[in-house]
C-alpha cells in the first residue's frame, strides 16, 4: 500500500474533512448553550428591574391616589361651604359704581377695596376649573417623579 493511493488520500482527507466537521459542530452547539446561559442571565435581570419598576410606579400611583382623595375632600367641603353660604368668592372690581344687580362688598381687610361676590353658579365654575387644574397639576408632577426615579433605575 502506498501513501499516494487514491483510497488512501480519500480516506486521510475525510478523516480530517470529519475531524474539522465534528469541531465545527461542537463549537456551534458550545456557542448556542453559552448564548442561551447569557441570555436566561439578562432575562433574569431584566424581570427583576421590571419587577423593582413595577414596585415603584404602584407606590407612586397609590400616593397620587391618597393625593387625589384629600383634595376630593377639600373640594367637596369648599363647594358645601359656598353653597350653604358660609364660605362667599368675590372678585375686586375696577370701579367702585356697579350696575343694580352687583352688590359691591367692602373686603374684610378694611383696605377699602370694593369686591364683587360671585354668584353660586359662577363660584361652582371656578371650583370646578381649579380643582380639575389642580388635579392635572399633581398627576403631572407625580409623573415627572416617576419617569425621574425610574430614569435612575436603569
Amino acid at each position: 500500500m502506498s501513501l499516494f493511493n487514491p483510497w488512501v488520500l480519500l480516506g486521510i482527507l475525510m478523516t480530517v474533512l470529519g475531524a474539522f466537521g465534528g469541531g465545527y459542530y461542537k463549537g456551534g452547539e458550545d456557542e448556542n448553550a453559552r448564548q442561551q446561559a447569557e441570555i436566561a442571565s439578562l432575562n433574569a435581570k431584566a424581570r427583576e428591574t421590571e419587577q423593582n419598576m413595577a414596585k415603584v410606579a404602584n407606590t407612586y400611583a397609590e400616593t397620587l391616589r391618597k393625593s387625589q382623595n384629600v383634595a376630593r375632600i377639600k373640594e367637596t367641603k369648599l363647594r358645601a361651604d359656598v353653597a350653604s353660604g358660609a364660605l362667599r368668592l368675590s372678585i375686586p372690581t375696577q370701579s367702585p359704581v356697579c350696575s343694580p344687580s352687583v352688590t359691591p362688598v367692602t373686603a374684610g381687610d378694611n383696605s377699602g377695596e370694593t369686591r364683587t361676590e360671585l354668584s353660586g353658579q359662577v363660584s361652582e365654575t371656578l371650583i370646578a376649573i381649579a380643582s380639575e387644574g389642580d388635579a392635572a397639576i399633581r398627576k403631572l408632577n407625580q409623573c415627572i417623579q416617576t419617569y425621574e426615579t425610574l430614569k435612575g433605575m436603569k
